[in-house]
């Protein structure tokens, strides 16, 4: 149902877009800015991530078979990407899957705009959000009602990233490292729910496990 869908692919895209790590990230980084800037590079950094976002989201099925992997391995390794990723964010453990790593924000210090890098990529538009578009919009069966519920859930949550930097150093100020912390492995928990979800899903249209039951 699109509804079922809809709360699938926005559970799945607040965590591997990571509203929460890219709140920190960008306070960090634009603390000497002023509110004018951080808004301008915000805007620009999510209209890039949009773009290349929804890029994967029309080209990602063609991509696919133009490399000859089929849907069944797409499941299975963006199952297993998405739940290192929601290891990392369990225990607090920065790898670049959803974020920046030290030394890309190390580098990102000392640039005037940072809304190209480390922001649109890889902050928002990053392996676990590629990984995650490819492999739900795939799953919908072509452009249908599916794809374009997936589609607006995608948008949903870049919206939010956006609304969440614009209020970037007032959150973290009220909610500080260890409420944000909570809210990532709060997420990640979920997270590691729906990438083993994936990977039942891939292994069972695979028939690599003969006999393995629907869920």
């Amino acid at each position: 149902m699109p509804i079922d869908t809809f709360l699938l692919a926005l559970s799945t895209f607040f965590a591997t877009l990571g509203p929460a790590d890219l709140l920190l990230v960008f306070a960090a980084l634009t603390t000497k800015n002023t509110r004018a800037e951080r808004q301008t590079m915000a805007l620009r950094g999510v209209l890039i991530a949009t773009g290349i976002l929804l890029f994967f989201a029309v080209f990602g099925e063609a991509m696919l078979r133009l490399f000859g992997v089929s849907l069944p391995s797409l499941r299975i390794a963006g199952g297993i990407l998405l739940l290192l990723i929601s290891i990392d964010m369990v225990f607090a453990r920065h790898s670049g899957g959803t974020g920046t790593t030290p030394e890309e924000e190390n580098e990102a210090q000392g640039r005037a705009d940072i809304s190209v890098f480390p922001l649109a990529t890889p902050l928002i538009a990053g392996p676990g959000a590629i990984s995650a578009v490819i492999l739900l919009t795939t799953g919908t069966s072509g452009f249908n009602l599916e794809w374009v519920v997936v589609v607006l859930a995608l948008l949903a949550i870049l919206g939010l990233c956006y609304v969440v930097m614009l209020v970037a150093i007032p959150i973290q100020r009220l909610l500080g490292i260890t409420g944000l912390a909570v809210v990532s492995r709060v997420v990640g928990v979920l997270l590691a729910a729906l990438a083993v979800q994936f990977l039942l899903d891939g292994l069972r249209t695979s028939g690599l496990i003969p006999g393995l039951p629907a869920v």
